[in-house]
């Protein structure tokens, strides 16, 4: 019988940090004379089941296996939903235990989607509480993804495993350094965005939430109007460079410091990212004014589309009113998302680029039988087992995709509800498309069924979907 101590240990120093976290929010209700026992009880309750999973598992063994690390994975997303869900529950603002739920999942997984319709009425430690959850979801991602989503081998993310045998570059330290560097990057980026927004009108409060969102390309806005409130063109060109920033693998901020300084125009990831942006602000543009359309403002389009590309869901535009190319362009832009090891979710870049190569050489060894084509990616070839990790995870991924989609049209929503909240949801975007759930409106008015059936995509998306699919196969868990 395997020992699960060390899960249950691990389990219960995350809650404990995240109990610590609840009581930040406090410092704004005292500022804001809001102070209510909403967060402290929610603290107190967390750090206690924290302190019991952590005291009746002293004795662990340090050690987990792959089973050990798929398991406390999803719990530890999952366990961390539903404790940041005690102060929207404790809160006076009347939030159900579903929508409590649906607001704390969309903020951990950095989603963005939310069920408050009247933002600016919000009291201050709530605001701060939603900013802090993509927070520390945008911190959990990047260290998951880097450490040990390659070792479980998930959906081709053992690519950019720590072990580098590439004898040009440093080699790279191990993986509590690696963390403890991707913290301490994360923690300047969000620094500097949050100085920035102050410089340019945004007042302390604001500053401060917006800066956390930003980076963790989460999208949670303190007004209904999203960044689109501060009317401000500085303020919009500071978010899109610190999106940017957050959708960057951030190994190659740790290159960068152990001497590859020319790691962000080397990286093909990362410069066939901003070739999407370019390429696609182009491509809308013509669409735009070739239509004759008054809706053609190019400082919305390239917000929008860096927006929607990295799954922030900022935005300072109507953009369902641009036409149908326009929701088909943007719904293809949710699928494809940022760059891997990033706060980004979606497909990634580096699967679209491998499936691209793999469908280019398919076509080449029809053309030419005997030829021999070597599938590489940044110069390095490609094994069968990565090509079919990838291939198998962009199958399910639409797969999940057209099953969500069913299940939230069975629920009760129309078809374009159904098809954009499944995409935001597994994607991890935010707003959706058309008039319910669009750029400008939220999730409140959808039935409980529908919540339930979108924070499921959302934990789905963020953890790349084996880490949560795999646990339900009984020979996953056989010896």
């Amino acid at each position: 019988m395997s020992n699960y101590k060390t899960v249950f240990f691990t389990l219960g120093i995350l809650q404990i940090i995240l109990g610590i976290f609840m009581l930040i929010p406090i410092i704004a209700q005292l500022i804001y004379n809001e102070f209510d026992s909403s967060f402290f009880g929610s603290s107190i309750i967390t750090i206690v089941f924290g302190t019991l999973f952590f005291l009746s598992n002293l004795d662990h063994d340090k050690k987990l296996n792959l089973q050990q690390s798929f398991l406390l994975t999803a719990l530890s997303w999952l366990s961390i939903a539903i404790f940041s869900a005690l102060p929207f529950i404790f809160s006076s603002n009347g939030f159900t235990i579903t929508n409590a739920f649906f607001e704390s999942m969309s903020g951990i997984t950095t989603t963005g989607s939310t069920i408050i319709s009247n933002l600016e009425s919000m009291p201050k430690g709530i605001l701060l509480w939603r900013a802090i959850l993509q927070w520390l979801g945008g911190i959990g991602i990047i260290v998951m993804a880097i450490t040990l989503m390659p070792i479980m081998n998930v959906g081709g993310m053992q690519l950019f495993k720590i072990s580098n045998n590439d004898s040009s570059e440093k080699i790279l330290p191990k993986s509590k350094e690696i963390a403890l560097r991707l913290i301490y990057i994360y923690s300047i980026l969000t620094a500097l965005c949050a100085i920035t927004y102050l410089m340019f009108g945004m007042n302390v409060f604001d500053s401060i939430t917006h800066s956390m969102t930003t980076i963790a390309t989460g999208g949670f806005s303190n007004y209904n109007e999203s960044i689109g409130f501060f009317n401000s063109v500085s303020i919009e060109i500071s978010a899109m460079i610190f999106i940017i920033l957050g959708s960057l693998p951030f190994i190659a901020y740790i290159k960068f410091l152990s001497g590859n300084k020319k790691i962000f125009i080397s990286d093909i990831q990362i410069t066939t990212f901003l070739k999407i942006i370019i390429i696609s602000v182009i491509i809308l543009s013509i669409y735009l004014i070739t239509v004759g359309s008054n809706e053609f403002n190019l400082r919305s389009i390239f917000f929008n589309v860096i927006s929607i590309l990295t799954g922030t869901g900022y935005v300072n535009a109507q953009f369902d009113s641009w036409g149908s190319f326009s929701l088909i362009l943007f719904l293809g832009l949710m699928f494809i998302g940022g760059c891997a090891g990033s706060t980004t979710c979606g497909v990634k870049i580096f699967r679209i680029q491998i499936l691209f190569s793999f469908v280019s050489n398919q076509i080449k060894k029809i053309i030419y039988p005997k030829g021999i084509f070597v599938l590489k990616y940044d110069q390095n070839p490609v094994d069968d087992k990565f090509i079919s990790s990838i291939i198998s995870f962009i199958y399910l991924y639409l797969l999940i995709f057209f099953i969500l989609t069913a299940l939230l049209t069975l629920s009760g929503l129309d078809f374009m509800t159904s098809i954009s909240g499944a995409a935001t949801s597994i994607s991890n975007v935010g707003p959706g498309l058309g008039s319910t759930i669009g750029p400008n409106g939220n999730f409140s008015s959808l039935p409980d069924v529908s919540k339930w059936i979108l924070s499921l995509g959302m934990i789905l998306g963020r953890l790349e979907l084996f880490a949560i699919l795999v646990l339900f196969l009984p020979s996953f868990w056989k010896n």
